[in-house]
């Protein structure tokens, strides 16, 4: 993974939030907060939490007094969903690491985390932490992309993009968040994490948009992808985007879009 890949700052967390949380992560953020709220857990500890669609989703399904410990390594993404959120006396915001946790052994009875697992430079060590801070016979709830074939826009996105720079074509959406899509890999590293007990469910959704523009600038400007777009050519952000909402017309129409997304929920138990 690029460096650049975890860079969610300037522009892109309002855009992340404003365009790419509806189109293609809050029906999956509220599946995540069903499951995690399922058990009724004392304490929650959210992990790469981003602009905090599951924060909003998770936060009114939690106790009165539940602890609910929100987190991310980005401190722009952080302060944007903590604004978002509102006071709630629950809810503690903190930048941290998911692979080297600020908290005590066996703090809390479930963490979650909405695709980040993809960002993590060494998903064991991430995966040995959320085990770490975990209750003996706490969830470890998370989700993460499907293979890029398996998400329509994100694909005719990168297509479209690497024709405008084919000799060197930015592959951000491939490579990070559609990068971690090998179930048995998943299994195998948290097996190898100390967990024992794994379920992973593949659901697939769709992706809606008021016009395929909407989409293109969603992803072309309201994630990492911009970075890789400007480091090439700043100059040629609109005509990537551009060029994304044609690929994303010529295949779903120019009114309204709608594409397939398709994911992988993971369930673990230490």
């Amino acid at each position: 993974m690029a460096e650049s890949d975890k860079v969610f700052a300037g522009a892109i967390p309002e855009r992340y939030d404003t365009l790419m949380v509806p189109l293609i992560f809050a029906a999956y953020a509220a599946d995540l907060a069903e499951l995690v709220a399922a058990s009724s857990p004392g304490a929650v500890l959210e992990t790469a939490a981003g602009s905090g669609a599951v924060t909003r989703a998770l936060a009114p399904k939690l106790g009165a007094h539940a602890r609910y410990v929100v987190t991310d390594l980005n401190q722009p993404m952080l302060d944007y969903a903590a604004a978002r959120q509102g006071p709630d006396r629950r809810i503690e915001w903190q930048q941290a690491d998911a692979l080297d946790l600020p908290f005590e052994d066996a703090s809390f009875d479930v963490v979650c985390c909405q695709f980040g697992a993809m960002f993590f430079p060494d998903r064991v060590a991430g995966y040995v932490e959320a085990r770490r801070v975990l209750r003996p016979g706490g969830h470890f709830v998370f989700n993460v992309w499907d293979r890029i074939e398996e998400n329509a826009f994100a694909d005719e996105v990168t297509q479209a993009v690497a024709a405008l720079f084919p000799q060197d074509p930015p592959r951000f959406l491939a490579r990070t968040p559609h990068g971690y899509h090998d179930t048995a890999l998943i299994r195998e590293e948290l097996l190898l994490a100390g967990f024992t007990h794994i379920a992973i469910e593949t659901r697939a959704e769709v992706s809606r948009a008021p016009s395929a523009r909407a989409a293109a600038i969603a992803y072309c400007q309201g994630t990492p992808l911009r970075n890789e777009i400007e480091a090439r050519d700043a100059s040629l952000l609109e005509r990537a985007t551009d060029l994304a909402a044609q690929a994303i017309a010529r295949r779903h129409g120019d009114g309204p879009v709608a594409g397939k997304i398709q994911a992988h929920v993971v369930v673990a138990v230490g």
